[in-house]
């Protein structure tokens, strides 16, 4: 089973989910704001990958922040940043069979899903 996280309204989030409906693959959708934080492994994609691709560095809510916050992040500031300002994520964040991936591009998602690109 996929698991989608976003924000409903992203543009992104918007793009990963029709491609997802598009190509009939069944997913569970994880609204960070609606369904909160609690069951969001953020820890986890922090330990893996590190805040640097977990967090939007383009993203408004990261423009938000203070220089000092920006030039002292690290993973443990990050959980704390996202976990309150969960816009601060990349998205989507979709998991599948172990694997996480960042952002959406159809190559990656047709790979996650098993289809010829």
């Amino acid at each position: 089973m996929i698991t989608l996280y976003g924000i409903k309204n992203c543009d992104t989030v918007k793009k990963a989910r029709k491609w997802l409906e598009k190509n009939g693959v069944d997913y569970q959708f994880h609204d960070f704001r609606e369904d909160g934080m609690d069951d969001v492994p953020l820890k986890a994609w922090l330990d893996e990958f590190g805040w640097q691709e977990v967090l939007n560095r383009r993203s408004t809510s990261w423009r938000a922040l203070s220089e000092t916050q920006k030039n002292t992040m690290d993973n443990d500031s990050a959980f704390t940043f996202a976990s309150e300002t969960p816009t601060l994520i990349k998205r989507p964040v979709t998991t599948s069979g172990g694997v996480t991936r960042f952002g959406f591009k159809e190559q990656e998602f047709a790979a996650l899903v098993g289809q010829p690109n």
